[in-house]
């Protein structure tokens, strides 16, 4: 698996946990994820639409588990469509 590969895989998992949590608990979007984790929007909105080959931290992987209640390893699942 390439970087871009898993970089595609996580961006798309924080995708469908979002989207998971705002149904199943309450509305989260990606101003409000990136506001409370202190990272910027564009790095959430670019991890989400896999415009860019951004990274992310496992520091701030953590905190977005941590944010939608989701475990750490949920983010590295590739079986996302």
């Amino acid at each position: 698996m390439t970087e871009k590969e898993l970089n595609s895989i996580i961006g798309k998992n924080i995708k469908k946990y979002r989207k998971l949590y705002s149904i199943n608990y309450e509305p989260i979007t990606q101003e409000q994820l990136a506001e409370i984790i202190n990272v910027s929007v564009s790095l959430i909105s670019s991890l989400e639409s896999e415009k860019t080959n951004k990274g992310i931290s496992i520091n701030t992987l953590y905190k977005i588990s941590i944010v939608l209640n989701t475990p750490i390893s949920k983010f590295f699942e590739s079986d996302v469509k």
